[in-house]
């Protein structure tokens, strides 16, 4: 496992950093920005959880999105798309599907674009599912020039779905709608 006792190493400071196989890159890889990028999703998600904490499902579920996003990146950092190392597994996107699928049942359809916003949960939900797709996106154009997990890419694909409607959830159906022309 890691063990962190170190954290200012200096190893950085030429502007590259090491992948999980221990190769060194610069620090603007596109590798790197992808799961840079995960990271910082995953920092969002921590926000969105400052206001789940009275909606014990809905937390529990980030919660494990947390530590599965940490897998990602675990994922990432490591060029390939197979071996020993961590790997994602498309068990963990079939589980944000059927979590879709029960929010989504029991909240009335959809007549218009939602806007991010309504509660501050939903809006960091809001905030954080936009992040990750732009992880995608990097994962994407990463996974055009490198190999790359496709359950990766799948995965990023069901979160941003997860966390649009779990922001509706968490909206209690009371949805931002966006209003085409409204203000012309």
């Amino acid at each position: 496992m890691v063990k962190l006792d170190v954290i200012t190493t200096r190893g950085g400071d030429g502007g590259e950093t090491s992948l999980g196989d221990g190769r060194r890159v610069r620090k603007d890889a596109l590798r790197v920005e992808a799961y840079g990028t995960v990271d910082e999703a995953n920092a969002a998600l921590g926000l969105v959880r400052l206001h789940t904490r009275e909606d014990a499902q809905a937390d529990a579920m980030l919660a494990r999105i947390q530590n599965e996003m940490f897998d990602i990146g675990a994922d990432l950092c490591v060029p390939g798309e197979a071996g020993a190392r961590l790997r994602v597994t498309d068990a963990q996107s079939l589980r944000l599907e059927e979590e879709v699928a029960e929010m989504n049942a029991a909240l009335p359809s959809l007549r218009s674009f939602v806007l991010p916003g309504g509660t501050p949960a939903a809006a960091h939900a809001h905030l954080a599912r936009t992040i990750v797709r732009r992880a995608e996106r990097l994962a994407v154009a990463l996974a055009a020039e490198e190999e790359v997990n496709p359950a990766v890419i799948r995965y990023l694909n069901r979160l941003s779905d997860h966390l649009f409607v779990l922001s509706r959830r968490l909206n209690a159906g009371d949805d931002v709608l966006w209003v085409p022309g409204a203000t012309r």
